[in-house]
């Protein structure tokens, strides 16, 4: 078969006329070592601080080192299969989870997928992880009550919507039992919760979640989990995660109640990742930014000029009941008051175990109403007159008081016992203003 010269050239001439010139403009690096979660990347050098990055096998990172010829990053999910050598490229992102409605009634991991076996999340809406707080012109004065239904807390420790209180105190005295006494106080009070839970065990976030399904506050609640058997990016990444969650409700118009349990194992995760990224150690080991941290997460609590709050419960875990430790020093800082739960109370059957001494609210008064804020100030005037003089006359007699001392301590005696209250059963304001009006009357 015998081709033409012309046949040829119309050939040629067809192809560069369909021709489609694409330039493709990628910043790739590799992988030159990887370890413990954490990747060392040779290349990438117009890489964001915070950006995501792909590896293979849709292994997501985030860029937590910029160094002169490397990056360091820190990996999400299931990393078994990266080895040296593998390629990293860009998505010019930043860190974001999902938003929405969709997520209410929900248990989520860090990256905002569902892990409750209930299907997928239908949401097309996304946040950054990392957004820069409301600025001071944004904000309003807290002076609405967060009730919490608890006795104590109500009367003599108040919340306000948009307050940061920090609950403290060693392991099992009852942290938790006050952060999820909150959240199901909050039935059809126009308010939504999120409890993020950071390095619990699987069996106990399971629990929680059953008890806040039984008691009908998962309407209104998502549950984070990064479980004490993930990584340590996964349980660095958890309270960002659910803070941007918070935040999108607020510029809703909506109120909304955070609770991160327990702050001190997200210090530690932050602590392995910073030494693994061979950050120079600090004070207990902890890098120098570690005040940053927990600052520019707790200053998102605010009361907001759209209508919305974001309310704040941080806990921490003591040892021994050292709350002058560093993290522990670290967030009393931030915060604005903190309840102090006391391991010798707690033995003794005083539950909630609260150290009345040294517990505070800096809004104070300012979040009560006038008829509560009256109750609560003579009860903590009466209680902690009685606290004062208890440790020195408890193994006394009290035929062998003065009358007016005698007094005291059987007053106080009966208000330290009318504040017992058993966990999971948070009462409303009314209930708690007829306990202490019987109180009184009791008294006299």
């Amino acid at each position: 078969m015998e081709i033409k010269p012309s046949e040829i050239s119309a050939l040629i001439k067809a192809q560069i006329n369909d021709y489609d010139s694409k330039l493709e403009d990628n910043d790739v690096g590799t992988v030159v070592t990887f370890g413990d979660g954490i990747a060392t990347i040779y290349g990438l050098s117009n890489a964001m601080n915070g950006e995501l990055l792909i590896f293979p096998h849709d292994v997501y990172g985030l860029v937590m080192n910029l160094n002169e010829d490397s990056v360091g990053a820190v990996l999400f999910g299931n990393a078994d299969f990266i080895k040296e050598g593998d390629i990293v490229k860009r998505t010019k992102q930043v860190f974001s989870v999902p938003v929405g409605e969709a997520l209410l009634g929900r248990v989520i991991n860090a990256l905002g997928q569902p892990i409750d076996g209930n299907g997928e999340i239908k949401t097309t809406e996304f946040r950054p992880v990392e957004k820069i707080a409301p600025g001071v012109m944004t904000r309003k004065s807290v002076d609405v009550p967060l009730e919490t239904g608890i006795k104590a807390i109500d009367a003599m420790i108040p919340i306000g919507r948009g307050q940061r209180e920090l609950i403290i105190g060693d392991r099992q005295t009852g942290k938790t039992a006050l952060a999820i006494d909150t959240i199901i106080n909050q039935k059809n009070k126009n308010m939504i919760c999120i409890y993020v839970a950071i390095g619990q065990k699987n069996s106990t976030v399971a629990r929680l979640t059953e008890k806040l399904r039984r008691e009908g506050a998962m309407d209104y609640t998502i549950v984070l989990s990064a479980s004490a058997s993930e990584q340590a990016p996964m349980l660095y990444i958890a309270p960002y995660a659910g803070c941007a969650i918070a935040e999108y409700f607020m510029e809703q118009g909506k109120d909304v109640l955070i609770v991160y349990d327990d702050l001190s194992k997200h210090a530690v995760s932050y602590r392995a990742l910073s030494l693994l990224l061979k950050r120079s150690p600090g004070r207990e080991a902890y890098p120098g930014d570690v005040f940053y941290l927990h600052s520019r997460l707790l200053e998102k609590g605010c009361q907001h000029k759209c209508g919305g709050s974001i309310t704040i419960l941080p806990i921490v875990e003591t040892k021994g009941g050292d709350i002058t430790d560093y993290i522990s020093t670290n967030i009393i800082s931030i915060t604005d008051g903190q309840i102090v739960l006391s391991n010798k109370s707690f033995l003794k059957g005083q539950k909630p175990a609260i150290d009345y001494g040294i517990s505070v609210s800096r809004l104070g008064g300012a979040v009560q109403t006038e008829d509560m804020k009256k109750l609560g100030s003579g009860i903590r005037r009466e209680l902690l007159s009685y606290l004062e003089t208890k440790e020195v006359y408890e193994l006394a007699n009290m035929d062998e008081m003065s009358p007016e001392l005698r007094e005291k301590m059987r007053k106080g005696k009966l208000i330290e016992q009318a504040l017992r209250q058993n966990k999971f059963s948070p009462l409303t304001q009314a209930e708690i203003k007829e306990r202490f009006k019987m109180l009184g009357e009791d008294a006299k």
